[in-house]
């Protein structure tokens, strides 16, 4: 029952607030007659319209109840404007909230929204504190991820979901922390809190999944770089060789092609708590077998 409406990038749009609320005002007649909503959403290149606050003000003056607005992060934090004033929009006036992260890039801001969207979590956006304004302006609606990035167009896309899903499980507890936003009173965060971050001492090993042609070959790197070969394991082809604190796996298996990594360890007070933690998050434990 919803339509997205961007605001106008051709060269010759009309910078006139009052003519796009009139127009806007008639769009919402016709969709309100046929049950639906119009949410109007300022792009970051839009040739006039290209903030938040500039659309909330057309939609405010249009003043019409089958009109709101919809927030993309991408396109008010890629400008730097403080989605503070998010705030003092009316939640029923929210209509739809798109989501996207990014890293800081000296780059056209049209290229790095098409090419170089992130999961929230992955990239340099407060999207915690941005999430933060909207839920208290009193926006209940869906969490929409709106990401354009071309890793992603050719990756798996169940791992893709899963990822997704996970930037949000982690981005709603940004948002409980008081320190980096807040809840307003009566909005709930789906599911339960996650497990703690366990506390980390640093990495435990690295592995490498090696053939039989390289691994004679990256032993003595290891050796030439001051690594000696302290062990091996009991029933697996597996070398531990050891410099300091600093621990190489070689994992000799038939499927590996060249070298490459398998596994990284870290060191955890409570490994139990990380795995429930890692589980909460979408990453199962990967079932094997334990010798000694």
């Amino acid at each position: 029952d919803l339509i997205l409406v961007c605001s106008s990038v051709a060269p010759d749009a009309v910078d006139d607030d009052g003519q796009i609320a009139e127009q806007l005002h008639a769009l919402a007649d016709r969709a309100a007659a046929r049950g639906l909503r119009i949410s109007y959403e300022a792009l970051a290149w839009g040739r006039h319209v290209n903030t938040y606050e500039r659309s909330w003000d057309i939609v405010r003056r249009a003043d019409h109840p089958a009109l709101g607005v919809c927030l993309d992060s991408f396109h008010i934090l890629s400008r730097g404007s403080d989605p503070a004033g998010i705030r003092d929009i009316p939640g029923e006036k929210l209509f739809f909230l798109q989501l996207a992260d990014a890293p800081h890039m000296d780059m056209n801001v049209l290229q790095g929204s098409r090419h170089h969207r992130l999961f929230p979590g992955q990239g340099a956006f407060d999207l915690p504190a941005f999430l933060g304004h909207v839920w208290a302006a009193g926006y209940t609606g869906p969490l929409s991820l709106e990401v354009f990035n071309d890793v992603f167009r050719q990756a798996d896309p169940r791992r893709a979901g899963v990822d997704a899903l996970r930037s949000l499980l982690a981005l709603a507890e940004a948002v409980r922390d008081p320190d980096l936003g807040h809840l307003p009173p009566g909005v709930e965060v789906g599911g339960p809190a996650l497990p703690a971050t366990p506390r980390l001492h640093g990495f435990a090993f690295a592995e490498l999944a090696v053939d039989d042609d390289c691994e004679p070959a990256i032993a003595r790197t290891l050796a030439a770089l001051g690594f000696t070969h302290s062990g091996s394991h009991r029933t697996k082809p597996v070398q531990l060789w050891s410099h300091g604190q600093a621990r190489v796996l070689l994992n000799a298996q038939p499927s590996a092609h060249g070298a490459a990594v398998a596994a990284v360890g870290v060191e955890v007070d409570d490994p139990t708590a990380a795995a429930e933690r890692a589980t909460a998050l979408l990453a199962p434990v990967l079932p094997r077998t334990r010798g000694a």
